[in-house]
Parts: C-alpha cells; structure tokens; sequence
C-alpha cells in the first residue's frame, strides 16, 4: 500500500483546557487533517508494529515509524497553534520524532515504570502531540499531581527532587497495582481527555501523564484496538 495522503481541514475545532493547579495548557484539536482513516488502514495493512527495543522506552505496547506525508501535514496544520500556545517559533527548525503506536500490552505483563504516571523529558522545550485513531472505549489520557511532592511538572530544577521521592515510595512498597485509572495514594489525577476519531491533543513532555489504559486491551488490530500516532516536537526557544 501506497503512503496515504493528507490536507489540513478548514475548519477544525480548537479547545485549551488548563490542567492543575499549576493551569498547564493542553491543545486540544478536532478535526485537523483529512485523510486519517488512510493513516488506520496503513497500519493495518503497510505498517509493522513491534516493540520498541530500547532500554529507554517504556511504552506498553507495538510501535512503527508513521510516514512522513502525515508527519509533515500534521506538524504545518499545528505550527501557528504551537507558535501562539507553546512559544515555539513558527518557523524554527525543530527536532521531530513521530510513531504509529497501540497498546498492546495486558497488565500482568507490565512493569512498574509502564503503570505509573511519568513524563518524557525533563526538558521544557519538548512537546508530546498525540494523535488518536481510535474511539472513547479505549480510554484516553490523564494528567497527574505527585501527592509527595506536590508536582506536576517536572523540569530539570525538580527533577532530583521527584524521582528521589518517588523511589522512595516504590522501596516502601507504596507503588502497586495494575494500570493507574484515577487517583491513587501516590498520584492525584487532575484531568483526563476522552478519546475521539481524528482528535489531537499537545502538551509538554514533562507534565506527569498516563494512558488510561485496561487491564486487557481489547483487540490487537489496528483497525479495532487502541491506535494512536505519537508524536515528539522539540523546539529551540526563542
């Protein structure tokens, strides 16, 4: 199968939810581009999802590289929104990284850092643009408060601080349980996006997030199960 082709849409509708406390901004689009039900049949069809075989990805599930047609329509229909939003300059040159992702991987075969909430980088020049392909019923993302800490960001000042507490909690024996959905003892859940067809969603990569995940995903086909294009944005400041 041929890459498919996508154009931005005329008329998506644009949304910016203030998360916490600390009132972090998520993007939220729908409708952006036209086209994406060719991005579901090209990983159904075209594209090979296998684990990530990387000591540094914890992603609980199949990954392929998404193609660079739809990487390239996705990041022009987003530059004003992230220029205006994020401060990332319209036209800078940016580091981009973008995958055609599910979650496969049912909870018993999880590992701790895949349950919790986390964050990519401690970078704040990064920004996590999450492209959903699938419907509500496969649960959306959420955003975290650290109740130890009271952080929910976290950049390179509280960094030593949040990740010495948090293994601290988990040598305590505090950390348990399947995928977190809601809050728990450790982590307060301060928003969650639903999941909608062709809704996007932007934040930046060191806010404390999680996939609201099943204990048992409920297909492993692209067409039927949770499919998602991730996305990683960095940007030199201004």
């Amino acid at each position: 199968m041929s890459e498919p082709a996508f154009d931005a849409a005329q008329d998506p509708h644009v949304e910016v939810l203030r998360v916490g406390a600390e009132q972090h901004p998520v993007l939220l689009v729908d409708g952006l581009l036209i086209g994406v039900e060719g991005l579901v049949d090209f990983a159904a069809d075209t594209a090979v999802l296998a684990p990530v075989k990387s000591a540094a990805n914890f992603y609980p599930g199949v990954r392929a590289p998404a193609p660079g047609g739809y990487v390239r329509a996705l990041i022009k229909a987003l530059r004003p929104h992230l220029a205006q939003m994020f401060g990332a300059p319209i036209g800078g040159q940016a580091h981009i990284t973008s995958a055609l992702s599910m979650a496969t991987l049912p909870v018993q075969a999880a590992n701790l850092a895949q349950r919790l909430p986390h964050i990519d980088t401690t970078q704040p020049n990064q920004l996590a643009i999450l492209h959903y392909l699938c419907g509500p019923e496969h649960g959306g993302t959420a955003f975290y408060r650290h109740r130890a800490t009271g952080f929910e960001a976290i950049g390179p000042d509280r960094g030593p601080a949040y990740f010495a507490a948090l293994r601290d909690e988990i040598a305590g024996g505090e950390a348990s349980g399947g995928y977190i959905v809601g809050s728990s003892d450790l982590f307060e859940q301060t928003a969650a996006v639903t999941p909608v067809f062709n809704r996007v969603i932007v934040y930046a990569s060191n806010l404390l997030h999680a996939g609201v995940l099943p204990d048992r995903p409920l297909s492993q086909d692209p067409r039927l199960g949770r499919l998602t294009a991730n996305t990683f944005f960095r940007f030199e400041p201004r």
